[in-house]
């Protein structure tokens, strides 16, 4: 299944949990139940924005965006974080007066298993999307599995605090259940902005990712660069969402035909290629008794199929 598969799945699961939480608030009153039937709309809202996102992101390259529209999925994270800072202030404005004055719950039985069935659908489907957004490299679908485990961390605090309500006799616990609801998800709101913003720079590739590169480059040189006179140097990566690119200068004898040069340039990419599946190589061609300057013209693309 692709990123938008888990996202439509997502929407769904949100619609369910919406209907769930909502009635378990209805039945029992509780505005710690409230808070996380208000949190289950942002995961609403933010899966129907990443799936819009990861539309706009898988749309080919174009005269204007040259480099793809990868990085729109950054504005999904970006979007999901200032969704939960607006759910948490909406869930402190509805606790503080209960808070003031403080109400008996009802049917807590009832409620707090509707709430525990929601939570089991979040927690599925949250361990489904982090691995997806591994394999996928999809910051879009990191956020919402982030987001859909917060929210099951919360649902539980949430229950075990709901049902000490009666056991104590403290109904001022379930407001400020709701409060805490709304500070620990704005944690992971102010998460969730950081790493939008993070990924809209430029970075390079992970260490490990750097050493599969550099491996490959070695091999090379060992066996054919060495050997031919040639040289790899300005090795340089960077990510973009799902996309990874390296460019580098290859150095070859100036007394080389163009084609026998063209042919070097491709081998090497095709190598780099295969040791990382989806990488863009981006490699220039130097005569080796010369070097480039900084004003010429961009090199020549290499790209995936």
């Amino acid at each position: 299944m692709q990123a938008h598969g888990y996202l439509k799945l997502s929407v769904a699961v949100a619609l369910a949990t919406i209907g769930l939480k909502t009635l378990a608030w209805w039945i029992t009153g509780s505005v710690g139940l409230l808070s996380d039937a208000m949190e289950s709309f942002v995961n609403l809202a933010a899966a129907l924005f990443a799936l819009w996102m990861v539309t706009v992101a898988a749309r080919p390259a174009d005269e204007s965006h040259p480099f793809g529209h990868a990085k729109a999925e950054y504005f999904s994270s970006g979007l999901e974080g200032l969704l939960i800072f607006i759910a948490s202030l909406a869930i402190i404005w509805t606790a503080v007066p209960r808070l003031m004055d403080p109400q008996p719950l009802e049917q807590l039985g009832a409620g707090t298993a509707l709430s525990v069935a929601s939570s089991v659908l979040n927690g599925v489907l949250a361990v489904l999307m982090r691995r997806a957004a591994v394999r996928l490299r999809s910051i879009a679908l990191e956020a919402d599995a982030r987001h859909l485990m917060t929210d099951v961390y919360t649902s539980i605090g949430v229950v075990a605090g709901v049902l000490l309500v009666p056991l104590t006799g403290w109904l001022w616990l379930d407001p400020l259940l709701a409060i805490g609801v709304a500070l620990n998800i704005t944690r992971e709101g102010a998460s969730l902005l950081r790493r939008s913003a993070d990924g809209l720079m430029d970075h390079a590739l992970g260490p490990e990712q750097q050493q599969t590169i550099e491996a490959t480059l070695q091999r090379y040189r060992q066996q054919r660069a060495d050997a031919a006179g040639l040289r790899v140097d300005d090795v340089k990566t960077r990510r973009a969402a799902q996309q990874r690119f390296c460019e580098l200068h290859l150095h070859v004898p100036a007394a080389w035909s163009v084609g026998r040069a063209m042919k070097e340039r491709e081998e090497l990419a095709r190598a780099l290629i295969d040791a990382m599946p989806g990488l863009r190589v981006t490699i220039e061609l130097v005569p080796l008794d010369m070097e480039p300057l900084a004003e010429e013209p961009g090199p020549t693309h290499l790209e995936t199929p």
